[in-house]
């Protein structure tokens, strides 16, 4: 792909932004992408980011729904840090009506697919480090990731007493080897108060992930739990009802830092 600046041509990025929001609006996910390559080699990924930076984050978040890990995407290559987070307030407006309720743990997996393909899109371990740290800092990125923690919350427990205890030495290895848990050490490295807020929305009786460290679930999934753990079902609706008006832009939490000094 070429490097070349779009300084020389900036008037193609509002074409190219209009063009591409009709075609997601549209349901032509694969054009867009299209499109989105042919910018790429004419102007340079720079232009790509910039048009995603500029999509209404709506826009964003349907567009990007539409491929996970298993699926190539040149948006989820090149998505700007805040843009991605931006879009994640919307995500749940792309979901069925019927899936929370009848299927949640689907909906759960598919969303767990959606931020690995993002996070992990490629080993740059500073764009890593900040798609993570954009997400952490909204409330309804604190839901997202409390819904993929709820798909293994044993294992979420076992990490938050590692966390506390080993600090930046802490591994993703864990008794139930969750694939999850390798981002959520990432996501803890990344940040401390987006890991702590995420734990607070998955298990909300708790102030801080200190009070979690002898805490034990049941091993039986049916067993009723002895304090209070928001069910994956419960989260999808919070997170639904956190889904903006299309006439409001999502704003940054204003909530101070809940944070331990874990990795001090």
């Amino acid at each position: 792909m070429s490097d070349e600046s779009t300084s020389d041509n900036p008037s193609m990025l509002p074409a190219l932004t209009r063009q591409v929001s009709e075609l997601v609006l549209a349901g032509s996910l694969d054009h867009a992408e299209e499109a989105f390559s042919q910018a790429a080699d004419e102007h340079g990924d720079y232009a790509v980011a910039e048009v995603l930076s500029t999509l209404p984050p709506q826009v964003t978040a349907l567009h990007l729904a539409g491929f996970d890990g298993g699926k190539t995407s040149i948006a989820t290559l090149l998505v700007p840090p805040k843009a991605w987070a931006d879009s994640l307030a919307y995500i749940a407006a792309t979901w069925p009506d019927n899936m929370i309720e009848d299927d949640p743990e689907r909906i759960a997996e598919n969303l767990f697919n959606h931020v690995h393909g993002i996070v992990y899109a490629n080993d740059d371990e500073d764009r890593r480090h900040e798609l993570l740290l954009e997400a952490a800092a909204t409330d309804h990125g604190a839901t997202v990731f409390a819904i993929m923690w709820s798909l293994a919350p044993k294992e979420i427990l076992e990490l938050a007493g590692e966390i506390l205890s080993k600090g930046r030495y802490v591994t993703a290895q864990t008794s139930g080897d969750s694939d999850i848990a390798p981002l959520a050490v990432d996501l803890a490295k990344a940040s401390e108060d987006g890991w702590e807020r995420s734990l607070l929305e998955l298990f909300p009786e708790f102030r801080h992930s200190a009070e979690m460290a002898d805490v034990e679930l049941p091993d039986d999934p049916d067993e009723e739990s002895p304090f209070m753990q928001r069910s994956t079902r419960e989260l999808l609706y919070r997170l639904r009802k956190q889904v903006p008006s299309v006439r409001s832009s999502p704003r940054r939490s204003t909530r101070r830092s809940l944070g331990t000094d874990i990795f001090s």
